[in-house]
C-alpha cells in the first residue's frame, strides 16, 4: 500500500470542493440577498505555490456563485465546475478532459457529496473538520479546518513530497 507521501509525488492536479474546504462552510446573506463567503489568504497562497510548481488547481462545487468565479479569477484557477452535486462524475469528466490518470489527481472535500471523488482520486483528502465518515475513507486528513489554511497545508504536503517545498519557500527570501 502506498503512503500519502508516495501518492503525493505523482500529483499534477489538485481538485477542491469549495464550501467547507476553501471556506469554513458558512454561508452569509446580506439584507439585499447578496451572498458572502470568507476565503483564507493562506489557502490562496498555497494555490499560487502549487501553480508556480506546475500543479493545476481545479474547483468542483455543488453550488453556483459569481463570487466564486471572481475568487477563482483572482487565483488564476481556470478549471471550475459549478452546480455539480455529483463530484465523482465531475472529477471523471475532468480527468478525461485533461487525459490524466487518477494517480495524478488529488481531491479534497469535507462532506458526504465529496466521498466518491475522494475515493476515486489518487490522493483523497479531507479537512480537519470533515465529516467522520468521509475521514474514514480519505487517504489523509489535514490538521487545519476548511477555510482556515487546510488547502495551504495540502499544497505544502504535495510540494514537500515532490521535492519542491524548500525552493518554493526560499523564493520569498
Amino acid at each position: 500500500m502506498q503512503t500519502v507521501i508516495e501518492k503525493a509525488r505523482h500529483i499534477t492536479l489538485l481538485a477542491m470542493d469549495v464550501d467547507g474546504v476553501l471556506t469554513d462552510g458558512s454561508l452569509y446573506f446580506g439584507n439585499s440577498g447578496e451572498e458572502m463567503k470568507a476565503f483564507s489568504i493562506l489557502d490562496g497562497l498555497g494555490i499560487k505555490l502549487l501553480r508556480d510548481a506546475g500543479i493545476r488547481p481545479a474547483l468542483i462545487t455543488g453550488r453556483s456563485s459569481d463570487l466564486l468565479a471572481r475568487r477563482a479569477k483572482e487565483l488564476s484557477i481556470d478549471i471550475i465546475y459549478q452546480g455539480r452535486e455529483d463530484k465523482a462524475t465531475a472529477l471523471e469528466e475532468l480527468r478525461s478532459d485533461l487525459k490524466l490518470d487518477y494517480s495524478e489527481i488529488a481531491y479534497v472535500g469535507d462532506d458526504l457529496p465529496d466521498l466518491g471523488a475522494i475515493r476515486a482520486a489518487g490522493l483523497g483528502i479531507t479537512v480537519a473538520n470533515g465529516h467522520h465518515f468521509v475521514a474514514r475513507h480519505a487517504d489523509w486528513q489535514t490538521r487545519a479546518s476548511g477555510g482556515k489554511g487546510a488547502v495551504r497545508e495540502i499544497a505544502e504536503l504535495i510540494l514537500m513530497a515532490q521535492g519542491q517545498l524548500n525552493a518554493a519557500l526560499e523564493s520569498y527570501l
